[in-house]
């Protein structure tokens, strides 16, 4: 029983550095380029939650979709005002 391997991986360090620098495209996204910032945010909150750091990694993708959403909606409003 000793021997046995969990399927859950653990997390690293930079795990955590992917998903705090997908956050920190979530917030650039919502700022300046949706699409530039949100993809690569939504890949970088994916690849950190692959590697471990589960709860933060899935939160900051789903931080980058929703700045996306939000931006491209105020982008829009904005355009046809």
């Amino acid at each position: 029983m000793a021997n046995m391997h969990s399927t859950a991986r653990p997390r690293t360090n930079a795990a955590r550095i992917c998903t705090i620098v997908a956050f920190v495209f979530a917030v650039l996204a919502l700022l300046l380029n949706p699409l530039i910032f949100g993809v690569i945010g939504l890949v970088l909150g994916i690849v950190g939650a692959v590697l471990g750091d589960k709860p933060l990694g899935w939160y900051a993708a789903a931080a980058n979709v929703a700045a996306i959403v939000v931006s491209l909606l105020i982008i829009n409003a904005l355009v046809n005002n």
